[in-house]
């Protein structure tokens, strides 16, 4: 391919402000992205959970609480005995149809946890399984500042002058 003054024939020039307008949006965004941010959260509640077990599923299948809370989660049987142990806290608890289990414990450590049912239950009960996250849901925010970083940075980029 014939060359011409550093750059390929046929290929359109892009003006420096515009790689440079790039550049520094990329920048911001990595950084919204990627920055540890100071996270002041919400004061610790005491929150009531009722968590209903039924073949194979739990409803809610996931439950978001803050750090520091106080969580009294109530497990309740619709159809046959059914645990509920909570990964990274060590803690269980069963229930039977009419008789609810509990627990209470303090979510003092934030990240995604599992939970799951620790009695068998039927053929499919390894995948009845849960989630809890703890903690402030910074990924939504995150994603959120990122796309309009985004947005006024292509408009910055590619707006005809």
């Amino acid at each position: 391919m014939a060359e011409s003054r550093g750059r390929a024939v046929g290929l359109p020039s892009v003006p420096r402000t515009r790689w440079w307008a790039a550049g520094v949006t990329m920048s911001l965004v990595l950084l919204t992205l990627l920055a540890p941010l100071p996270v002041i959260g919400a004061a610790p509640q005491e929150r009531h959970i009722t968590i209903s077990a039924r073949s194979f599923a739990f409803e809610p299948g996931t439950v978001r609480v803050n750090r520091g809370d106080t969580l009294i989660i109530n497990l309740e049987s619709t159809d046959v005995v059914h645990g509920l142990y909570v990964d990274g806290y060590g803690l269980a608890t069963q229930a039977e149809p009419g008789r609810p289990g509990q627990l209470t414990f303090v979510a003092d450590r934030s990240g995604a946890f599992r939970f799951r049912c620790n009695v068998a239950c039927g053929n499919l009960h390894p995948f009845m399984i849960g989630k809890l996250v703890v903690g402030p849901n910074l990924t939504w925010l995150r994603a959120i500042a990122a796309t309009l970083i985004t947005a006024v940075g292509a408009m910055t980029a590619f707006w005809k002058r």
